[in-house]
């Protein structure tokens, strides 16, 4: 077994309530344990915990509604007491706990991606381990990161971590839905995520929860680009934290990619919101991929959607697959004067001199 390892484990609602509507407390223990005998093993450990909104509806006691202020309302009441939860679980080991709630604009934003990746390396410097949520109380859907599963995609890339467990109620990955085929098998391994996958998917296996494995798997793809190996597995198996650690594979385990080295890299990838789209011609594609090669106005065919100088954007081919994501250094205004023109005509184009690379490959990720 590797020493010394970054271990993001994701714990969903239905593996913390045992598909109740409380939180199952005597499987809590059991999870705490096998973290703290990881971290025994020389590991760290981050801990992505859902279940905030199902603290809340316990502690409440009385019938709540649905609505996003009631869940607002609830995650308020219930955040404290799932913290404490853990932080007393914890504390039987002699390990403490800090807590880190997030929202996209902490990954959107450089510096504030900077401070949390501080933080959260601070942690785990001193031996804490970090229990991390979205700020549910105060996110409102054009901050909200959405779900936990792209959430710790996103805290793996903030931690360089080594390992994502997605820890759900369902065995992993199969080859169709095995609550409805009865033929349904695990995929063991998954080297390439295409749509034919995306497909496999399917929708949400409980509605305790905001994720389903489409979520998952997107998270998978988010964190394996960054170089981290993921795995899907049931959190209620016995020891499964520890089985995800060894060879005895308990689910799905997505490869990793080779992952950009440059830390700005990886902030891109780490998932900003897009402002817009650029679709570009199969030479363009073929330059991004093969040759290094930054994007020029020669092997554009139009912009899509409204953004500025410095804004996030994909770049897509004429199938609608993102083929790399970077800052623009053109506006689309810009790039709808440019499109398909040569680099020395650039300059006469917009009547003023901005460079030749729309998309510089400094700031750019391939895909």
């Amino acid at each position: 077994m590797q020493r010394d390892q970054v271990v993001v484990v994701k714990l969903g609602t239905s593996v913390l309530t045992g598909g109740t509507d409380k939180l199952y407390k005597a499987h809590m223990v059991e999870l705490v344990r096998q973290c703290c005998e990881l971290k025994k093993q020389g590991h760290h450990v981050i801990l992505v915990s859902s279940g905030a909104v199902a603290a809340g509806r316990e502690q409440l006691l009385k019938p709540c509604g649905r609505t996003l202020i009631d869940k607002q309302m609830l995650a308020a009441i219930g955040q404290g007491q799932l913290i404490h939860i853990w932080q007393s679980l914890f504390a039987l080991y002699g390990i403490n706990v800090g807590q880190m709630l997030l929202t996209r604009a902490d990954v959107d934003d450089r510096e504030r991606y900077l401070n949390a990746r501080d933080t959260l390396n601070a942690l785990l410097n001193y031996d804490v381990v970090p229990i991390i949520n979205e700020n549910d109380a105060v996110a409102t859907s054009e901050i909200k990161v959405g779900d936990n599963d792209n959430l710790s995609a996103l805290v793996a890339i903030l931690a360089n971590a080594d390992k994502l467990l997605l820890l759900t109620d369902q065995q992993g990955l199969f080859t169709s839905d095995p609550r409805t085929d009865i033929n349904a098998t695990l995929i063991d391994e998954v080297t390439h995520i295409n749509d034919e996958l995306r497909q496999l998917a399917g929708g949400s296996g409980t509605n305790l929860g905001t994720g389903g494995m489409a979520t998952k798997l997107q998270a998978a793809d988010i964190a394996r680009r960054a170089g981290v190996e993921v795995i899907i597995a049931k959190g209620a198996d016995e020891n499964v934290i520890l089985k995800c650690m060894s060879e005895q594979l308990p689910g799905t385990r997505f490869l990793k990619l080779t992952a950009p080295k440059d830390g700005r890299k990886k902030w891109l990838l780490a998932g900003p919101k897009s402002s817009g789209q650029i679709l570009i011609d199969a030479g363009a594609v073929h330059a991004l991929q093969s040759k290094g090669a930054s994007l020029l106005a020669k092997g554009i065919t139009r912009a899509i959607g409204e953004f500025e100088r410095g804004d996030l954007i994909n770049l897509i081919d004429v199938n609608q697959q993102i083929i790399a994501r970077g800052l623009t250094r053109f506006s689309h205004l810009e790039i709808d004067k440019i499109k398909g023109a040569h680099s020395n005509q650039i300059s006469h184009l917009l009547d003023y001199d901005s460079g030749v690379e729309v998309l510089h490959r400094d700031d750019m990720v391939v895909l």
